[in-house]
């Protein structure tokens, strides 16, 4: 859910779908988000992925509620607890990994910083950040910026289709090596300041 825009019409939406887990005791919360995961494990998610959105509205939930702390149920198979909040550490890897490394569905905190990402993918995510981070830089340029290229709106069409192209390699090439090192995976599908929508992205 975006954030620092509390009285946005989707944050309102958000709330509204987080209804129904507000409703649970802490126990119910606890076996919804653990078998959820054991159904996420094994493969990579789409941020985008409706089952995801809806993990994502528990697992805050859970978060605000210490669930985890209070071992109701064991963490699923496979799960490490993260360092960061002690739930079962559930990596999202986002398009700022190469400075940001892997962060906590959770607590949405940084839990893997990017030097220790697994020795394996550490200097290839490294460079599709690098690579990935003057393309997004494009929609935040100000106007001396803007004003050095003959059209701003081409140039922000052919940062949005780069974008796109990156994502799809994130999805393709990069994803596969991290889950040899954990249960599941989800991966960022969209750039809004680019106006990227996930549905723009062909892995």
């Amino acid at each position: 859910m975006p954030e620092g825009r509390e009285d946005a019409p989707l944050d309102r939406l958000w709330k509204e779908y987080g209804r129904s887990f507000r409703e649970f005791d802490d126990l119910t919360l606890a076996r919804w988000c653990s078998q959820t995961l054991g159904q996420l494990r094994g493969r990579p998610w789409r941020l985008s992925h409706p089952l995801v959105g809806a993990f994502r509205l528990a697992a805050q939930q859970a978060h605000d509620r210490q669930v985890w702390q209070q071992r109701l149920v064991d963490i699923p198979p496979g799960y490490q607890a993260s360092s960061c909040c002690r739930a079962p550490f559930l990596p999202l890897l986002t398009r700022d990994v190469g400075t940001s490394g892997l962060v906590c569905l959770h607590c949405n905190e940084i839990a893997v910083p990017p030097d220790q990402l697994p020795p394996e993918s550490h200097k290839t995510l490294s460079d599709w950040g690098t690579r990935y981070a003057p393309v997004h830089e494009v929609a935040h340029w100000d106007d001396t910026q803007r004003k050095k290229v003959p059209d701003y709106d081409a140039a922000f069409e052919e940062a949005a289709q780069k974008a796109e192209d990156l994502l799809a390699e994130l999805a393709t090439q990069h994803v596969a090596h991290l889950l040899e090192s954990f249960p599941a995976l989800v991966w960022e599908d969209q750039d809004e300041c680019l106006e990227v929508r996930p549905e723009d992205i062909h892995p």
